[in-house]
């Protein structure tokens, strides 16, 4: 394979990361805990994009309980929000055998 093929390649590749990467802004992922009474919804890129708490669920005498099942919901959509990033990067990589490609 000559250099230039290979350059050009890898352009076509870097421009397709890009864009995976700007559409995964637009995607979002959902992680309810405590039965559904936290919501946390995060877009693709790994930014939580809202929180939504049960009233039912807020007891001002366990403020920890309400504390843990937030940061509980918020692990869960971010981890949700990378596999859905390193599925749509794997499906531009795979194949490539390139070292650190393997998003």
């Amino acid at each position: 394979m000559n250099i230039q093929k290979m350059l050009k390649q890898a352009q076509k590749m870097q421009e397709e990361v890009a864009r995976a990467q700007a559409g995964l802004a637009d995607r979002s992922v959902t992680a309810s805990v405590g039965g559904g009474k936290v919501t946390v919804v995060a877009n693709g890129a790994g930014e939580v994009t809202s929180i939504k708490i049960a009233r039912e669920i807020v007891d001002p005498e366990d403020v920890e309980f309400l504390e843990d099942l937030v940061l509980s919901g918020v692990k869960q959509a971010i981890d949700d929000a990378k596999k859905l990033a390193e599925s749509e990067m794997g499906k531009i990589t795979s194949g490539l055998g390139l070292p650190g490609m393997g998003f």
